[in-house]
């Protein structure tokens, strides 16, 4: 049968704020390594029937019915995650956010897809800016996970990494 209402709203609202809260799914610099197409990691926002390449996983039937969510990475945080699904759908069933159309064939080759943040800053800057991530966890915590991941992208932008040195030290 059809999905019911709650099911697709909870859908759409999981996919609309994946910006507001990338950061909680992938929360260090070396978790955007992964998003790369053929990776099996998703890179577009999309979602699908049973396809791995998109990041929205639907698959089972009748009261198995679930949706599998493919963006958060093994690094990190469970309860922050699992915080910013129920915070993302439950507002997708208030505010009836219809997910767009179910996207058939392969993800890595859309180009008209909605693209995951690329690195830890651009989640970063997306998540401190988020009026949605700022009402779902309250203003402390959404200050304290802003300067976190702040700190952590800023820490990486002023290393100097030895690949850096191997490439560039002894050639320019």
């Amino acid at each position: 049968g059809a999905d019911t209402d709650a099911f697709r709203w909870f859908l759409g609202g999981w996919m609309a704020h994946v910006g507001d809260v990338m950061a909680f799914y992938a929360p260090t610099i070396n978790s955007y390594k992964r998003y790369q197409p053929g990776s099996w990691a998703p890179v577009g926002i999309a979602w699908s029937e049973d396809n791995r390449t998109a990041g929205f996983r639907v698959v089972g039937s009748g009261a198995s019915r679930r949706i599998e969510c493919r963006l958060p990475g093994a690094d990190c945080n469970p309860y922050l995650v699992y915080a910013a699904v129920l915070a993302s759908g439950l507002d997708g069933i208030a505010n009836k956010t219809e997910p767009p159309a179910e996207f058939v064939g392969d993800v890595y080759q859309a180009r008209d897809l909605p693209r995951v943040p690329a690195t830890l800053r651009e989640a970063a800057t997306a998540f401190a800016k988020s009026d949605f991530a700022r009402e779902a966890f309250g203003a402390e915590v959404h200050e304290h996970y802003s300067h976190f991941f702040d700190v952590e992208a800023t820490q990486y932008d002023n290393a100097v990494t030895d690949w850096e040195r191997w490439r560039y030290f002894e050639r320019i």
